[in-house]
């Protein structure tokens, strides 16, 4: 009987950085657009506005009404009788335990502007052992900042995004049913006040800090508007509000934030490992290499034979084992790219090669380990 086993070595990457006038090929790179990398997008896109920011809310409540799937911990018990307390019912724990309660975190972000009487979203997980919040509402309950102060009461039914299901034997769950959300389920009984202007000036955030990107959001305002905005640093822009906007500065706002600018930002390369995903950015570029990818497959098949001693000998039948090697090197190339390779050139690159994105992530790293790689490679 004949046995085989494959062994599949990863694959070699071979890194060669050399001169362009050394280049072992070229890409045609002419139907390339180098300066648009980035779109144009609105200011309003890139910014957020100083003192117009959320707030964190937080609080612990009841869930009540599961289907036997809530917690078996003394602390719901202990939330029960302190709820009951509330209404002037006092009774024993031993009769108040229920496996039809949770203990349950709240969280939700206080918007800004938001004002008394709107609503908003409420997220809830719970926090001992219950199975499941499928069906449960959600008592009322206080919402605090940081402060300690109340700035909103949520209630409401409990929508779950899973399921979970038991019987004697087996158990079923699908996706997470110890979260949920409870859509409008809080309600704002206190804001927070929006100071955005101060001494007829307002200052710009970037949400992803560059220079550059500063320097063209107070070039383009510059243009609309007159010398009002200058760049603090790569993530602040200071602007005076003009003349015929100090008293509106609502109407300066809605008008610069759609204002269209290009927005840069350093190059990067994220991968990770585990998943397998790849993300480069357009503007990320790479020096002369040559990259060699080839796969190596080993097999190794037993085949073990029967021998018969000679009639008359005395001797026994033994067996005798066989073992062949082979090893098998197909689908090697080597690829040359210039100097001014680009991502859509890497992309086209890897793919002529036939690399999974697993491989990829070892071809950029080894790229980025060669010295080749201009951009920052980040390993998520």
């Amino acid at each position: 009987m004949k046995a085989t086993r494959n062994f599949k070595i990863p694959f070699l990457i071979f890194i060669c950085v050399f001169w362009p006038s050394m280049a072992l090929g070229a890409v045609n790179l002419r139907d390339m657009d180098f300066n648009r990398v980035h779109p144009q997008v609105r200011i309003k896109d890139v910014v957020d506005v100083e003192g117009a920011r959320s707030n964190q809310l937080s609080g612990i409540g009841i869930v009540m009404g599961l289907a036997g799937t809530g917690d078996k911990s003394p602390m719901a018990t202990q939330m029960m009788k302190n709820m009951l307390q509330q209404y002037g019912v006092t009774v024993d724990e031993r009769a108040i335990r229920s496996k039809n309660v949770a203990v349950v975190s709240l969280t939700t972000d206080l918007p800004p502007y938001a004002r008394p009487g709107q609503t908003i979203d409420l997220n809830v997980s719970t926090m001992g052992d219950a199975k499941s919040l499928q069906g449960g509402i959600l008592l009322q309950t206080p919402l605090k900042a940081a402060d300690g102060n109340i700035y909103a009461v949520a209630q409401g039914p409990v929508l779950v995004g899973g399921y979970t299901a038991s019987g004697s034997a087996a158990t079923t769950t699908k996706n997470i049913p110890t979260t949920g959300r409870i859509p409008n389920g809080a309600i704002v009984e206190r804001d927070v006040p929006a100071d955005y202007v101060g001494g007829e000036q307002l200052a710009l955030l970037l949400r992803a800090p560059d220079f550059t990107t500063a320097q063209r959001i107070a070039d383009a305002i510059n243009s609309a508007f007159g010398a009002v905005a200058y760049p603090m640093d790569a993530g602040r822009i200071v602007v005076d509000l003009p003349g015929q906007y100090v008293g509106a500065p609502t109407a300066f706002l809605a008008k610069m934030e759609k204002l269209e600018i290009q927005p840069d930002s350093v190059a990067r390369v994220a991968v990770n490992e585990r998943t397998g995903t790849v993300v480069m950015g357009g503007d990320v570029k790479i020096s002369s290499v040559a990259v060699a990818h080839g796969n190596l497959t080993v097999s190794v098949a037993e085949d073990p034979n029967v021998v018969q001693p000679d009639p008359l000998s005395g001797g026994e039948t033994a067996t005798e084992n066989r073992t062949d090697i082979t090893a098998d090197e197909d689908g090697t190339s080597f690829i040359a790219m210039p100097s001014t390779t680009t991502v859509r050139d890497l992309v086209r690159v890897i793919n002529a090669i036939g690399a999974t994105p697993r491989d990829v992530i070892e071809i950029l790293q080894a790229i980025n380990e060669a010295g080749a790689l201009h951009g920052q490679l980040i390993n998520m």
